[in-house]
């Protein structure tokens, strides 16, 4: 272990790691946007919006991000739209990660039971009230689990922005084997720092957990 070239490339990493960081976030924000529109969608039944959904769904988690990136990256130049390697990410991250927020956001509302909707209706609340102060709060309890899960998961499908010219991680640790065939050492700072992003969103993730059980919801 060259623990000389690891300090002198630190630097380098670090950079990658807050622009990693950055463009996960960002994606991760909009995909808990596009995942809460599609699941209101899905559980109010709202025609033809609910087939287009269907399908979004479909469409996005079966096939890789990888494919989506290049798409939107190689593709959409071809009809006039050019976007830069960081909005692509983003866009990415969020087409994919919508989806699956979507469903984890699905299966928390139909957890709910109809009584309560039909409660806060009888107390004169109307369905917008019903379905903010009442259905979605529960609903989110329960898709805890799913939602930290969904969030680790999307910042680990990061490591291929490096297939669009992105400077993240992944693109750092490649570039630097291929320069100076550091193998190693380029590897083992690609894990720590992956490890520095995961593993506080996975205590927080825990603990977030164990205080919805502990308030009596997710059981």
């Amino acid at each position: 272990m060259n623990w000389e070239f690891i300090g002198k490339y630190l630097p380098l990493y670090e950079r990658a790691a807050v622009l990693t960081v950055k463009i996960g976030l960002i994606g991760i924000a909009f995909a808990i946007l596009v995942g809460l529109l599609c699941a209101a969608i899905q559980y109010y039944k709202v025609p033809v919006a609910r087939q287009i959904v269907a399908v979004y769904v479909e469409i996005s988690r079966n096939t890789p991000l990888l494919v989506q990136l290049f798409f939107i990256y190689y593709g959409f130049p071809k009809i006039g739209i050019r976007l830069t390697p960081e909005v692509c990410g983003v866009i990415g991250l969020a087409f994919l990660g919508g989806s699956y927020m979507a469903e984890a956001f699905r299966s928390g509302l139909e957890s709910i039971e109809p009584i309560q909707k039909e409660s806060a209706i009888s107390l004169g609340m109307n369905h917008r009230q019903t379905f903010q102060y009442v259905i979605l709060p529960q609903a989110i309890s329960v898709s805890v689990p799913a939602f930290v899960a969904n969030v680790i998961f999307l910042l680990k499908e990061t490591s291929v922005f490096s297939a669009i010219s992105l400077m993240d991680l992944m693109f750092t640790a490649k570039d630097l084997i291929g320069l100076y065939y550091k193998t190693t050492e380029s590897l083992f700072l690609l894990v720590v720092f992956y490890l520095i992003i995961l593993l506080p969103v996975s205590i927080l993730g825990t603990l977030l957990e164990r205080r919805v059980r502990y308030a009596g919801f997710g059981d």
